[in-house]
């Protein structure tokens, strides 16, 4: 499998993707006749520069400034236009929306009320753009992605100065793993965040690939404490290796019953089935002074100990349960809807390396077996077949 991983060392932004994946390989004529077919007044220049001694390319849009803002249908229009493939336009139109998302959930108003500042202006157009031409010429199938510095300090944006991450960015870098930097400056813009959040499957310091291509793009500043770069390293990875058995870690409560009606012995364990628990059983045992009793065991989520064994307390007045836990191998699993001559019943299947298995549900069988005054059993092999 194709992998190529974003090391966002110094941040991210649309102008670094751009030229990281012209750095890598990806030919920048193809980038420019994408953007010209947009009809725009923009035109990429591509440069060799330097940051910190280091070699990278920078890819640098010149654009008319414009003073209308755009909404998200102005965008989208532009994009029409354009001669994309499918995916390009599609992938472009996603970063669109995401950053639209972004900033109506910042400024708490509609969607289609939202009108673009810095993202909506020519250059940043042809950014996301360029980018979504660029990444998808890769050919790789995964995008990964180191965690994220945003920088600190603030930024001066067109709702006035603002601390970094500014809302947008910070709404668009949710569930996205930060790093911290000294930098004083904003390093991960709204554009290169959307970006990042439209392509990334997976966030990971270390991706387990072969490089075979390595791709520099250069932001405009030129930093003192660190280069200023998006490093973009393609190559291929192996698919991850199926696992042989499916396995979870699942709490067993026990406690011994001597003193307590069956009834109530019935009522818990219906009590304990309503909160949750994955499985409840009682066997009868013989215990001390040579009395019959009851061994009741429940099997549930470790992270919900503390509510079963509350329930085991209150409903059987036992003055102790033991409490273990169990490595649990399962056979996955979905829900499906078999069809049958009376209908469609649930049922759960289950497989493994080669195996399958289709239980019914009791209860939708006892509901088609009264229903069409059919035996249970009948239902239950109409299921199984």
């Amino acid at each position: 499998m194709r992998v190529a991983h974003f090391d966002c060392f110094s941040g991210i932004s649309g102008d670094m993707v751009l030229g990281a994946v012209i750095d890598a390989g990806v030919p920048a004529d193809a980038i420019r006749a994408a953007l010209d077919s947009l009809g725009l007044p923009i035109s990429l220049e591509v440069e060799k520069v330097k940051r910190c001694g280091f070699a990278a390319t920078k890819a640098t849009v010149t654009a008319a400034d414009q003073e209308d803002y755009r909404f998200l249908p102005d965008v989208e229009a532009i994009l029409a236009k354009g001669d994309l493939t499918e995916k390009q336009r599609g992938l472009a139109a996603a970063i669109f929306r995401k950053v639209a998302v972004a900033e109506a959930t910042a400024h708490g108003m509609p969607l289609e009320r939202v009108h673009f500042h810095e993202v909506g202006a020519l250059d940043s157009i042809a950014d996301i753009v360029g980018a979504a031409v660029g990444l998808d010429l890769l050919g790789v199938e995964k995008f990964t992605s180191s965690p994220v510095p945003t920088g600190s300090g603030t930024v001066k944006c067109a709702h006035g100065i603002m601390p970094v991450p500014t809302p947008g960015t910070a709404e668009l870098l949710k569930g996205v793993p930060l790093a911290p930097s000294v930098i004083k400056t904003e390093l991960t813009t709204p554009t290169g965040a959307a970006i990042l959040t439209a392509v990334v499957s997976e966030f990971t310091a270390a991706p387990v690939l072969t490089i075979e291509r390595i791709g520099h793009g250069s932001g405009t500043k030129d930093f003192i404490e660190q280069p200023n770069l998006l490093r973009l390293l393609v190559g291929t990875a192996a698919p991850a290796p199926r696992p042989a058995e499916e396995t979870d870690t699942v709490a067993v409560l026990e406690t011994n019953l001597d003193d307590i009606s069956p009834e109530m012995i019935g009522f818990a364990i219906e009590r304990l089935f309503e909160a949750g628990a994955l499985d409840v059983f009682a066997v009868p045992v013989q215990m001390k002074k040579q009395r019959p009793g009851v061994l009741l065991s429940v099997i549930c989520d470790p992270v919900h100990v503390a509510a079963f064994e509350e329930i085991l307390f209150r409903e059987t007045g036992t003055f102790g349960v033991r409490r273990t836990s169990a490595t649990r191998a399962k056979l996955r699993r979905e829900a499906v809807s078999v069809e049958t001559p009376w209908g469609p019943v649930d049922a759960k299947r289950g497989w493994r390396d080669g195996f399958e298995i289709v239980t019914p549900e009791y209860e939708d069988c006892v509901r088609v077996a009264r229903e069409h005054n059919v035996p249970l059993r009948d239902v239950y092999a109409a299921v199984r077949k």
